[in-house]
């Protein structure tokens, strides 16, 4: 299976290393000239995951026209951009392996239905999970659930991707997949308030908790299996983000708890910390499935610069409740 990789951000790159296996050819494309440079020249992204050789099999374009003939397309494009990325490159039929995690702002869509909207005839598959791109990248042992409809397709691109150390758990549950890794990332930014605020384990425990319960509600809401969101995409992928500063999502929320505008901290950035962008998109899909997420309310109030303090005490103020979803 000839793979292509779009989007030659640290995540993009650390996947096409884990295509390129057994030194099988892999293309890349990046919208930096420096980072195609980078990759062709000197085996290495330099721009955005410095430090890692990359194999030699893999070649990087700044040409969307290039990845015509690919048998699958692995999107790492930032959700926000997918549909125009998707607009310009020669899809057809091809396999559309989404790996951006995400809401569209505006149309409130999954990429998975941008993606079906952009290009009708592409089968769809959602690669999704506990992933730090330089851990993936170094070949550190990682999990991922793989969702797709068409369990022939699913198999073969297991069968491609999977290898000792990249293990792939097959799933039909596309939407459950996405879902799971688009809130994480609101709910993220939440953990690291918890941190930055200095308001301890206990609570950023409790936190995640009660976060994991707004995703399975508004999963359920949005057709998601329960099994998927208790799986790799949706808690596994929830537990890492929210547990480390190499998470831009905690990151970002751990500068909000320390005081700092969500403009500052953002301003000079050369990642995105996604969930800037999900969190107002979420509250809004949520409201208009009548899914009460008040953690995800919280994220927004913070974004939007409300203090720290005002927002945490309107949290903890809330009726207290039986213990359900």
């Amino acid at each position: 299976m000839k793979i292509g990789v779009i989007g030659g951000g640290a995540w993009g790159t650390a996947l096409a290393q884990v295509a390129a296996r057994g030194e099988q050819d892999v293309l890349l494309w990046a919208r930096e000239p420096e980072v195609v440079e980078s990759i062709n020249a000197r085996h290495g992204n330099d721009l955005f995951l410095a430090n890692v050789p990359l194999s030699t099999s893999i070649r990087a374009t700044g040409n969307l026209a290039d990845l015509a003939g690919m048998e699958a397309l692995l999107v790492v494009a930032p959700a926000q951009h997918v549909r125009a990325v998707l607009s310009e490159t020669p899809v057809g039929n091809t396999l559309l392996v989404l790996c951006a995690k995400g809401i569209e702002a505006g149309t409130k869509l999954l990429v998975g239905e941008v993606a079906h909207q952009v290009a009708p005839d592409a089968p769809l598959a959602v690669l999704s999970g506990p992933t730090f791109a330089h851990e993936v990248a170094a070949g550190k042992p990682t999990a991922v659930t793989l969702a797709c409809e068409h369990e022939g397709l699913r198999t073969r691109l297991s069968d491609r991707l999977a290898g000792p150390a990249f293990r792939t758990y097959g799933s039909d549950d596309v939407v459950g997949a996405e879902i799971g890794g688009a809130v994480k990332n609101v709910l993220a930014i939440a953990c690291g308030v918890v941190e930055g605020a200095g308001l301890g384990l206990n609570a950023r425990a409790a936190l995640i908790a009660r976060g994991f319960a707004e995703m399975t509600r508004f999963g359920m809401a949005r057709g998601a299996q329960a099994e998927t969101l208790t799986g790799l995409s949706g808690l596994g992928d929830l537990v890492l983000t929210c547990s480390s500063t190499n998470s831009r999502n905690f990151s970002l929320g751990l500068g909000l708890g320390q005081g700092r505008s969500a403009a500052e901290l953002m301003a000079d950035r050369k990642t995105v910390a996604e969930g800037a962008f999900t969190a107002p998109v979420l509250r809004e899909a949520a409201r208009d499935a009548g899914v009460d997420m008040p953690v995800t309310e919280a994220v927004n109030a913070l974004l939007e610069g409300a203090p720290v303090a005002k927002v945490i005490e309107a949290l903890l103020s809330r009726p207290l409740r039986e213990e359900k979803l």
